[in-house]
């Protein structure tokens, strides 16, 4: 994994080095799809951005539609959005209206759970429209900033915990 510090102070993962090996992107993918099919899920939501690599491939493998998660004023047309607090400061993610219908069962990818203010921002959405969220899925995990704990008991799912040594 590659380290970059985008804001001052605040470290962030990379996923970078794992989309240049196909192999390893494809076994990434195969086993979140592994996961997720047969439980009749109809939608799968990405947050942006990373979760628009991770998140296609699974919609389609397992037959879903895959709906945009985005940062303000990246929608064409009617939105509703959900303001959070990260770790760094506020921001706000927006779904189009009519994108999700009341009873859909979804999954919500992206590639990293740090805090878990994005993903449960993401679940706020889906659930205000009326679906139900599933679960959620990330390539990797950052535990010891106990976002999992703010997940309200939603299960999570992730192929990598990283610990710093």
């Amino acid at each position: 994994m590659v380290f970059f510090f985008a804001t001052a102070g605040i470290m962030f993962q990379d996923i970078t080095t794992l989309l240049l090996d196909p192999k390893a992107f494809k076994d990434t993918i195969d086993l979140f799809v592994e996961r997720y099919k047969g439980k009749n899920i109809s939608v799968v939501a990405g947050i942006e951005a990373r979760g628009f690599i991770f998140g296609p491939p699974i919609a389609l493998a397992i037959g879903a539609k895959f709906v945009p998660l985005r940062k303000p004023k990246k929608l064409p047309g009617k939105v509703i959005s959900q303001e959070y607090i990260l770790e760094y400061g506020r921001d706000c993610l927006e779904m189009h209206v009519g994108a999700v219908e009341p009873g859909e069962r979804a999954l919500v990818v992206d590639d990293l759970i740090a805090t878990g203010g994005t993903l449960c921002a993401a679940m706020d959405l889906l659930e205000r429209v009326g679906a139900e969220v599933v679960e959620c899925a990330c390539v990797i995990e950052l535990p010891e900033l106990k976002g999992r704990e703010r997940l309200n008991g939603k299960p999570l799912y992730v192929l990598v915990e990283y610990v710093e040594i």
